[in-house]
C-alpha cells in the first residue's frame, strides 16, 4: 500500500482528487440522455424537506461513484474489489430509503441530475486515487448527517439521517484502513477549518469527537466544486 505520506491529505488535495473530479465520475454510470438534458436547478430550502433532500443528493452521488469504480477495472484485489461493491449496494439502498421517507416531497429524480464530465479520468486513473475519493465523500457525508441532525424536527427524518450516518461513519474508516490511513479523520483530512466550524453546532472538539457541518457549509462544498451542472439554491445556501 502507498504510504500515508505520499496520499493527497491537504485541503486542496482532498478537494482536487475527492470532490471535484466526482462530476465525471457520474457519466460512467448514466444514460446519455441523462447527461445531455437541460439543468434542472435544485432548491433546497432550510426545512425538514430540504435538508433531507440535499442528504438524498450526496446519496446519489455516492451511489453512482461507487458504480463507476466497480465497473473502472482500476481494483484488482478481489477482497478490496467486494468491499467496494458492497459499499456501493449500500449507498443505492441509501437512496432507495430516503425516496421512500421522502415521499411525495422528493425534488428531484436521478434522471435529473446533470453531471459535469471533467476529471473522470483523474479520478478512475488507479486503486489509490479512488479509495482516497470513497474517503473524502464518506467523511463529508458524516459532518453533513451530523450536521443536520440539530436542524431537524420530524422524526422519522431525524430517524432517516440517524440510521444512516453510523453506516457512511463505518465506510470512511474501513477505507480508510485499506489505505492504511487513520481510521478516524485527523483534522488535516477536513475540508472545514477550526475557524470556519459553527460554534453552536460544534461545542466539543477533540480527537474523540466528529465535527459537524452545517447544511449550508456542505452545499458550498458540493456547490464550488462543479460536481453538478445544476444549479444549486434556497435558502439552505443562502
Amino acid at each position: 500500500m502507498t504510504s500515508q505520506n505520499a496520499l493527497p491529505t491537504s485541503r486542496r488535495g482532498l478537494m482536487k482528487w475527492g470532490l471535484w473530479g466526482l462530476g465525471g465520475l457520474m457519466v460512467a454510470t448514466l444514460p446519455k440522455a441523462a447527461i445531455a438534458q437541460s439543468n434542472m436547478t435544485l432548491t433546497f430550502n432550510a426545512n425538514d424537506e430540504g435538508i433531507l433532500n440535499f442528504a438524498l443528493l450526496l446519496e446519489e452521488l455516492e451511489a453512482a461513484f461507487y458504480a463507476a469504480a466497480v465497473s473502472s477495472g482500476k481494483i484488482s484485489d478481489s477482497k478490496e474489489l467486494e468491499y467496494v461493491k458492497e459499499l456501493g449496494a449500500q449507498e443505492a439502498a441509501h437512496v432507495t430509503f430516503l425516496r421512500s421517507v421522502l415521499g411525495d416531497m422528493v425534488l428531484f429524480e436521478t434522471a435529473d441530475l446533470s453531471f459535469n464530465s471533467a476529471g473522470l479520468n483523474a479520478i478512475l486513473k488507479d486503486r489509490n486515487t479512488i479509495l482516497n475519493t470513497a474517503v473524502t465523500l464518506e467523511d463529508v457525508g458524516v459532518h453533513a448527517y451530523n450536521g443536520a441532525g440539530p436542524s431537524l424536527t420530524n422524526p422519522t427524518y431525524l430517524l432517516a439521517a440517524g440510521s444512516i450516518v453510523s453506516v457512511e461513519a463505518r465506510h470512511a474508516g474501513g477505507v480508510r484502513a485499506l489505505l492504511g490511513r487513520p481510521t478516524t479523520e485527523p483534522d488535516s483530512d477536513r475540508l472545514i477549518s477550526d475557524a470556519d466550524l459553527v460554534a453552536s453546532l460544534n461545542p466539543f472538539k477533540g480527537r474523540a469527537y466528529d465535527e459537524l457541518y452545517s447544511p449550508k457549509q456542505v452545499v458550498a462544498i458540493v456547490g464550488s466544486l462543479g460536481i453538478l451542472n445544476n444549479p444549486i439554491n434556497g435558502s439552505l445556501v443562502a
